[in-house]
């Protein structure tokens, strides 16, 4: 009996200190793999870092080719700066520099582009994302991407074929130009209009779903769903988009230089016919002019300051984006 217990408290003694040891023993650390990258996956990495690399240098190659010519202008004793920014005439010919008129044309015609574009095509996104079926996304969508893919010189003759014609029968052949600003316009804003129908749809996409399922709890409709719930929580992305028009517009080339004039124009009437900056740019590349004179070196000084135009216009919808964006889990 003494010997059957004594082995029990030996059995005892020896399962409580080997429960210590293994409480107070340290545990090996866990064994870490370490993923090393492979040669193909290291030149995919090293390609795409050089891709982003090249953007950035076609940059700073633009800016610095553009700028090499525009300071030439401006360092030429018939340019000053103040009457560059300030006059209302534009005729190098005779030593009247001033930026105004094309600066005015080329913003007047992108006003109204956007004015034209914006209401259909947020109107035409908010309805392809929250009533259409399926079946009518798959067919509408193609359609306005179709019209991303067609040549902007098609829509300038367009303009002056159709458009333009049209334009003067509602209004009055004495009252609108041949060559005018609204012509133009309302082409840039069927040019513009696939690019702010896609990213308006792809911003109100973007919103989840719980925000509608929250408002049809409470009671809201489809219609009210879209336009005070899903429209205003989209923002940042909505905004977004119609600068990117805008800028596209902005920089538009051909319309304006066949639809809006030729000579530069200092008027606010859309009516009128008026030369805008890249509608220059383009007549007197494609003109039999001197290099380093005024007139070929004007061309660099004016596309110079669209480039900072447009990228005024990226930064402020960066800005706009970031501030009201909404972040949802």
């Amino acid at each position: 009996m003494m010997k059957n217990l004594k082995n029990l408290m030996k059995n005892f003694c020896v399962t409580v200190a080997q429960s210590v040891l293994r409480k107070t023993r340290p545990k090996p650390a866990p064994q870490v793999y370490i993923h090393k990258p492979k040669f193909l996956e290291r030149t995919i990495e090293s390609f795409l870092f050089t891709c982003g690399l090249l953007s950035i240098a076609i940059t700073i190659a633009i800016v610095i080719f553009l700028g090499k010519d525009a300071l030439l202008f401006f360092q030429n004793k018939e340019v000053s700066l103040w009457e560059f920014f300030s006059s209302t005439t534009w005729q190098p010919a005779i030593g009247e520099l001033g930026i105004l008129p094309l600066l005015n044309a080329t913003l007047l015609t992108s006003f109204i582009a956007l004015l034209f574009a914006a209401p259909i095509g947020i109107l035409t996104a908010i309805y392809l994302s929250e009533f259409a079926s399926t079946k009518i996304r798959r067919t509408l969508k193609p359609i306005l991407e179709m019209l991303a893919g067609i040549p902007s010189v098609v829509y300038g003759f367009f303009a002056v074929i159709f458009l333009t014609p049209l334009l003067r029968q509602m209004i009055g052949e004495n009252n609108v130009n041949i060559y005018n600003n609204l012509s133009a316009g309302l082409m840039m804003g069927v040019l513009i209009l696939p690019i702010i129908t896609s990213m308006v749809e792809d911003a109100l996409h973007s919103i989840p779903n719980s925000l509608r399922y929250a408002a049809y709890a409470l009671g809201a409709g489809k219609f009210q769903t879209a336009i005070r719930v899903v429209f205003p929580a989209s923002f940042s992305g909505v905004s977004a988009s119609l600068i990117v028009g805008l800028s596209r517009a902005i920089g538009e080339t051909t319309i304006a230089a066949l639809a809006a004039g030729a000579g530069a124009n200092f008027t606010f009437n859309p009516l009128e016919s008026s030369e805008t900056m890249t509608g220059y740019i383009l007549r007197i590349s494609g003109g039999d002019i001197s290099y380093n004179t005024i007139d070929y070196t004007s061309i660099f000084a004016i596309g110079i300051l669209l480039f900072f135009i447009t990228l005024l216009l990226n930064l402020v919808g960066r800005y706009i984006a970031n501030k009201y964006r909404e972040v949802y889990d």
